[in-house]
């Protein structure tokens, strides 16, 4: 049931609308969802970009080698945190497609790696030689589905299908799969229906999508994440709540970037900072109504945070519903609507 591609259209894919107050559940797709929220609502989208992030880089063996780079850890953009396969020492030197080099400057532990780069001439920045060179970091589930490692099947729609329409600020690893299903037209319903939209960032490393391997939740150590909550959406938050709105969150990075930012009294503040937030039952939530969200993979933290808002038994129901009606599951798949 895993998508290894992406519906032909966004705002086709189903849609599983989960009311929690009355525990039933509706089939629509996501096209219906304007239906679900009202003026006096307030939509926030996680406006992060994708970047190309995936690189294939050669050790002085002439073995290749692969680069996931995760975040910045300079302020120039040249020093990053990344995630390592193969196998290759602290102070190698590696080669770069196209001219330049990369050092290994540290081993950061569990397969990540600060990588200093030393770009080739005609490259101002990180972000602008990855988009030459760099490959979508699609999870590695849908390349294996579309046939292994080595046979990915057409990649040329995924630069654009595995992003956003709103994408625009660079620096994620993984996409905010819960906002693929939107597209300009539908974006601008909800706002002819008189729904507020307000944005947020929150840079996604491979950190948001890590297995748990503890028999514990306690057990598991979230990876940091960049995120910046602007003004005008903390005053809109605001706004919402003396309306009596409903905030519904896209996706469960959008979420963790308005829980982080949350007083205790529920007041959102505006500014920027690094996450660590593990959502877990019993958690309470001081920001969020409503929740879009995709169907998600066992053991992962995403499907933690949804089962903490939604309830765990209810959840567990709610995917045995989505199983028996064939939906299809993760990034590329279905999307579920919680409020």
């Amino acid at each position: 049931m895993i998508a290894a591609a992406p519906v032909a259209s966004r705002d086709q894919s189903r849609l599983l609308v989960y009311h929690r107050k009355k525990e039933t559940t509706e089939h629509r797709l996501f096209s219906a969802l304007p239906e679900y929220l009202r003026p006096s609502d307030l939509l926030i989208l996680n406006d992060t970009r994708v970047i190309p992030a995936r690189l294939q880089v050669r050790k002085p063996s002439g073995g290749l080698i692969e680069l996931l780079l995760l975040r910045p850890v300079s302020a120039g953009g040249v020093v990053w945190e990344a995630m390592v396969r193969g196998k290759v020492a602290v102070s190698t030197t590696l080669t770069l497609a196209g001219g330049g080099s990369a050092r290994v400057a540290r081993d950061l532990g569990e397969g990540r790696k600060e990588i200093c780069f030393d770009l080739p001439e005609g490259y101002s920045d990180l972000n602008a030689y990855l988009e030459r060179w760099g490959e979508m970091p699609l999870p590695p589930y849908i390349v294996k589905k579309r046939g292994g490692k080595g046979d990915p099947g057409d990649l040329t729609d995924d630069r654009a299908r595995y992003q956003t329409v709103y994408a625009r600020v660079p620096g994620s690893a993984a996409a905010p799969t819960a906002g693929l299903h939107f597209t300009e037209a539908l974006l601008e319903e909800v706002r002819q229906k008189g729904i507020r939209i307000a944005r947020v960032t929150l840079h996604i490393g491979t950190g948001t999508f890590q297995p748990m391997r503890g028999e514990q939740l306690s057990d598991h150590e979230m990876h940091r994440e960049w995120f910046q909550i602007p003004a005008e959406t903390a005053e809109a938050i605001a706004a919402t709540r003396r309306a009596g709105g409903k905030v519904v969150a896209v996706g469960t990075t959008a979420t963790r970037a308005l829980e982080s930012a949350a007083r205790p009294d529920g007041i959102v503040e505006p500014g920027e900072g690094e996450t660590v937030l593990f959502i877990t039952p019993g958690y309470r939530f001081k920001v969020i109504d409503g929740l879009i969200t995709n169907f998600h993979l066992p053991k992962s933290t995403l499907l933690v945070l949804v089962s903490a808002f939604a309830g765990c038994e209810p959840i567990r129901s709610v995917y045995e519903e989505a199983v028996r009606e064939r939906y299809r599951f993760y990034s590329y798949g279905d999307a579920m609507l919680i409020m």
